[in-house]
């Protein structure tokens, strides 16, 4: 039997060609991002899919604008980082300094319209509890549970607690969804091996159709047309072995702290790793690929030791198994949707060529107008604090080092945030549907753990939206809702662009928009009154 090369992502092939043939064909996993996509794609080619296709474009076309000049007009009062909208204390000075307050970004109020509401509600949740609640009482415990000189960066401080107990519910969070998909994964392998059958599949063409016959006829069309184009077994096992041989001769001249040797290991286990990480998202749709990340950090930079650069070891090693393990997950929904649209195998194989080989010069570009262009890029408090990255280096320090002087009653704090994740997540999965949807999401509550809630905000404010638009007008809703908040997204994604050519230009906003309690600007008026 012929097989599937997969796809190269970023120097990558993530799975073995039968990997394919098992989960889309064999087995007809789900894959329920993929198969929403390609019903999306099919509801366009209808007379009235096209119609409802070209308002949606209208929509998004109409907040893309209006996005993108509002993020033009923002820019005029942002002459240093501290003015401007971002920084308008909507909910109050004492609020705005505990990081609560709406920045008026479309960005995330447009990710809040086609997130669940339970994500944002979560998140908003996660905010409260720790810069509402937790960081305030552990802040007035200061020159007790540690030194009061310590910086606000510091990890023997505030910032202890803010990053360790994320990382203790995000770790909390993603072993218990580890291991709950390696048991649901070897439990329907092992069901489905033993029974020797596969679930009917459940789409047809004919929307007034029915019956076996027509599910049988559809699924056998798309099986001759998805085997149509066939690339010979030999060329895909070859070129994840080439990929491999090139990935161990260049990685360690990149990062001399990971060894050729680790990276074959690497690449020897990733393929499991990703054929798991594929089948419980064709199950699920839930990627564990951060999961997998973060073992690497720790497996690797263990082995590595803190005296020979365990911590950079260990994140390109984690940077390695992401792109392999992530890239198997996406290959496979790619799969699916063109498997439901009859769409070309071999036309989707050379288009994901080609935009690989556009991302390989556009990223490093897009990566350099951002480091130009914002100087404070991956700075805490900044525009664009990158906390993912703050987040996994502090893991490959604690992976290395373990906790080195924590905070006093920090290590407590992260065992009952650790324990209290698994225990949320088990009680979702035992209580009735109708009663868990309601309960928030251990993983989402802890990224505003670092961060802060603003963001939180934000996106609270697109699900009241979208909340109340589906209360008055559900089916427009549906239809229209993913498009306004791809034009706000979009648009505001766009003006980066711009922002950044000025940037580095050296032009720089006229205006400063900032906000004082009235004390302080009645010193800084006495001040100003003393210099005329």
């Amino acid at each position: 039997m012929d097989n599937w090369l997969p796809l190269p992502g970023q120097l990558h092939w993530a799975l073995r060609p039968c990997a394919i043939q098992i989960m889309i064909i064999d087995y007809k996993l789900t894959y329920p991002s993929g198969t929403a996509t390609a019903y999306l794609i099919n509801g366009f080619h209808t007379p009235q899919g096209a119609k409802i296709a070209e308002k949606q474009v209208k929509k998004l076309g109409k907040f893309l604008v209006l996005s993108f000049l509002w993020g033009f007009f923002q820019w005029f009062y942002t002459a240093t980082n501290e003015c401007g909208f971002q920084k308008f204390p909507s909910l109050g000075l004492q609020a705005f300094n505990n990081r609560f307050y709406f920045d008026f970004s479309s960005t995330y109020v447009g990710v809040g319209m086609i997130c669940p509401h339970i994500v944002n509600v979560s998140i908003l949740l996660g905010g409260i509890l720790s810069w509402g609640i937790m960081w305030p009482l552990i802040a007035n415990k200061r020159g007790s549970w540690f030194s009061a000189d310590l910086p606000e960066s510091s990890l023997r401080g505030m910032q202890g607690y803010r990053v360790f107990i994320a990382i203790a519910v995000i770790l909390g969070d993603g072993l218990y969804h580890f291991l709950k998909m390696l048991i649901l994964t070897v439990y329907s392998l092992r069901s489905r091996l033993k029974t020797g059958s596969a679930s009917p599949f459940p789409v047809s063409d004919d929307e007034t159709s029915n019956g076996t016959a027509a599910i049988s006829y559809d699924e056998q069309r798309r099986k001759e047309l998805f085997q149509k184009d066939q690339i010979p077994w030999y060329i895909a096992y070859g070129g994840y072995v080439a990929v491999a041989a090139v990935s161990i001769g260049t990685v360690p001249q990149i990062f001399p702290q990971l060894k050729w040797y680790q990276i074959l290991v690497a690449y020897m286990v990733a393929p499991v790793l990703a054929f798991c990480n594929a089948y419980g998202a064709g199950l699920t749709d839930w990627s564990l690929v951060t999961t997998y990340g973060k073992l690497a950090i720790f497996a690797f930079g263990a082995w590595t030791g803190a005296s020979n650069g365990g911590v950079l070891a260990g994140l390109a090693a984690c940077g390695v198994m992401m792109s392999i393990v992530s890239t198997a997950c996406d290959l496979m929904q790619d799969f699916k949707t063109g498997y439901l649209t009859l769409a070309s195998p071999r036309s989707m194989f050379i288009s994901q060529i080609i935009g690989t080989a556009m991302g390989c010069v556009i990223a490093p570009c897009v990566f350099w107008l951002f480091y130009k262009a914002f100087e404070d890029v991956g700075i805490s408090g900044s525009e664009y604090p990158a906390p993912n990255a703050a987040i996994f280096r502090s893991m490959a320090i604690l992976g290395v080092d373990g906790f080195s002087s924590p905070p006093k009653n920090c290590i407590t704090l992260c065992y009952i945030f650790f324990v209290g994740a698994i225990a949320v997540n088990l009680i979702r999965d035992l209580v009735p549907k109708k009663v868990s949807r309601f309960m928030p999401i251990p993983m989402a509550m802890a990224i505003p753990f670092y961060l802060g809630p603003y963001f939180g905000i934000d996106m609270f404010i697109g699900t009241v939206i979208l909340f109340v638009w589906q209360r008055l007008d559900r089916v427009k809703s549906d239809t229209y809702a993913p498009a306004v908040a791809s034009g706000l997204i979009c648009g505001d994604g766009l003006w980066v662009l711009p922002q950044s050519m000025l940037a580095l230009a050296k032009v720089k906003p006229p205006i400063c928009m900032k906000f004082l309690s009235r004390g302080v600007n009645a010193k800084v008026d006495a001040f100003i009154a003393t210099l005329s």
